[in-house]
């Protein structure tokens, strides 16, 4: 199990890595910023003041992901990006976006990019599974969580990746997120700096439709 998640990381973080920026460039997200190419796997689940809203996410990466396969923009809805790519040989396709407000307490701490994802993975029979890559190495063995409206759902954590911990609610929560506003994501780092995220879900359900059709 273990071995499976440290693949399932390292998978998320290849395919992210042709975006990556220097933390110390990192405040919340400038509008010319750009997106990560692909989806983050999800690992097995353990046991016991006002910003800029962003620019679209249109931008295709600076250098090839896992597999030599860059991924490939499907359409643009509203704040988010329909990609599909195929790393490793296999399709993924997924709808992507970026906060469009962070903080951190204490303020203005570095950070790397912070996105959310989500992903369907035909090899793998996997279907808008939920993902968040945080900018940092979360606490370990803390719990993360995402806000969409009035309903939270705790989100359990690996080094800088964030996913649903309870499997059963992750379709309620992107059946929320197409209806909701807002969705509002809580950390806390390893160095004990806690952080709210804040996606606009303006054509998040546009994106998944089309993920969807792509990735049938």
């Amino acid at each position: 199990m273990r071995i499976e998640r440290r693949w399932r990381l390292a998978f998320a973080l290849l395919i992210a890595a042709p975006f990556a920026v220097p933390a110390a460039a990192q405040q919340p997200p400038a509008p010319a910023a750009t997106s990560p190419a692909g989806a983050p796997a999800k690992p097995p689940k353990p046991k016991p003041a006002s910003k800029p809203a962003p620019a679209p996410v249109t931008a295709k990466p600076a250098a090839p992901v896992a597999g030599g396969a860059q991924p490939r923009l499907l359409s643009q809805y509203g704040d988010w990006g329909a990609y599909t790519a195929a790393p490793a040989g296999k399709k993924i396709c997924f709808a992507i976006s970026k906060p469009t407000s962070s903080q951190t307490n204490p303020p203005n701490r570095p950070r790397n990019p912070s996105y959310m994802f989500i992903a369907t993975r035909p090899a793998d029979k996997v279907a808008n599974e939920v993902s968040i890559i945080i900018g940092y190495p979360f606490k370990p063995d803390s719990e993360a969580s995402a806000e969409v409206g009035s309903t939270a759902f705790a989100l359990y954590t690996q080094q800088d990746g964030a996913w649903v911990k309870n499997a059963a609610e992750e379709a309620h929560m992107v059946d929320a997120m197409r209806t909701g506003d807002t969705a509002v994501v809580k950390g806390v780092s390893a160095k004990g700096t806690q952080s709210t995220d804040i996606y606009t879900l303006r054509g998040i359900s546009q994106a998944l439709d089309r993920t969807a059709q792509e990735c049938k």
